[in-house]
């Protein structure tokens, strides 16, 4: 590790910042022109119940916020890759070829998830705002967003198994645990769990916040086992987030909406796996885990209980917001605080274990 390690770093997280902070005005003008927003709000629930709670928490006709905002993170990460790659193919010896990140082993696949996830996401925002395809909200189904990362995730299991040879994953204190082929439906079923949690994209500044401290988290694990190349890439994303989040904030420019959440979830679990440190994911993606399980558990107990609910509303933001009486303001700031403090414990357990 030398110094220049960490300005490799952070140099194309800036990057990624100022271009995402250029970007925005162009996408909002674009965004805003066209009404890209929900024309009704969430009336009904995902097992096609009605929602009159989740109805009135998010008003988006009455607010008239554009989707597709996730173009921001996913946009300015990409250009600052594709940036460092050009610059440094074109200036060989340069610094600049230094700091290229974009490598076989460490960031295609990554960059892959980033890029399908987002443009699936966006394909179903843009059905979303349209009205089209769904007969309540618009937009994919469930079941065909669902198929969408399960061939993400089949493609990232093989490239894992077949192309990168890995079979096995690091448990910590405990040491390398090799499953062999049920590494491949592991891999699967962990994507479809990191894709579940993008419920959480509820409330302004709520999941810009959390996937900044889980990308920070597992950019400082990649920097700290020499993935350079990775680190810089968990840090790029970090830096087109933050930009996304300094528009975000309430009262929000635009939502992140599916192109961002799927680019993101889908990405990832790649980067989990790659750092070999997937085991420690639900540490670090903890509030991902219980926002996604408190859904998962409603939907359950509405399924088995002949619709009784077991959350006066799900998924777990929205039940503090209504049954709690916490005000969206302190359930963001209470979320970022806590995201950062699993952040911690999560690199902790990496570094020691």
């Amino acid at each position: 590790m030398e110094p220049f390690d960490i300005i490799r770093v952070i140099i194309p997280a800036t990057v990624a910042f100022v271009t995402g902070i250029v970007l925005t005005p162009l996408l909002t003008h674009y965004l805003y022109t066209f009404k890209a927003w929900k024309k009704k709000s969430v009336a009904v629930a995902t097992d096609g119940a009605q929602a009159p709670i989740s109805q009135s928490l998010h008003g988006d006709e009455v607010r008239q916020t554009p989707r597709m905002g996730g173009v921001v993170v996913w946009g300015s990460a990409l250009i600052a890759t594709l940036l460092f790659f050009a610059l440094g193919e074109w200036t060989f010896g340069s610094v600049f070829n230094k700091l290229n990140f974009l490598s076989r082993n460490q960031t295609w696949l990554p960059l892959f998830t980033l890029l399908v996830g987002a443009l699936v996401g966006l394909f179903d925002d843009y059905l979303t705002v349209q009205e089209r395809y769904d007969h309540v909200a618009g937009g994919l189904s469930v079941w065909k967003r669902v198929l969408a990362v399960t061939f993400v995730a089949c493609v990232g299991a093989w490239w894992f198994y077949d192309k990168l040879d890995v079979s096995s994953i690091v448990v910590p204190f405990a040491g390398t645990l090799d499953i062999g082929i049920w590494f491949i439906p592991f891999f699967i079923i962990v994507m479809l769990g990191c894709y579940s949690s993008g419920v959480i994209d509820g409330l302004d500044g709520l999941s810009g916040g959390v996937f900044s401290s889980i990308f920070s988290a597992y950019g400082v694990i990649a920097f700290f086992q020499n993935q350079f190349d990775l680190a810089a890439f968990c840090f790029v994303i970090v830096g087109g987030l933050l930009a996304f989040l300094w528009f975000n904030i309430p009262p929000a420019r635009f939502f992140m909406s599916e192109t961002g959440m799927m680019a993101l979830t889908l990405t990832l679990a790649v980067v989990a796996f790659l750092t070999e440190q997937v085991v420690i994911l639900p540490v670090i993606a903890f509030l991902l885990v219980v926002t996604s399980l408190s859904s998962t558990l409603q939907l359950a107990s509405k399924k088995l209980r002949n619709g009784k609910k077991l959350f006066l509303v799900a998924p777990l933001h929205h039940y503090l917001q209504a049954a709690k009486g916490w005000s969206a303001h302190k359930v963001v700031m209470r979320y970022w605080v806590l995201s950062v403090i699993c952040a911690f414990i999560g690199i902790s357990i990496a570094l020691i274990g």
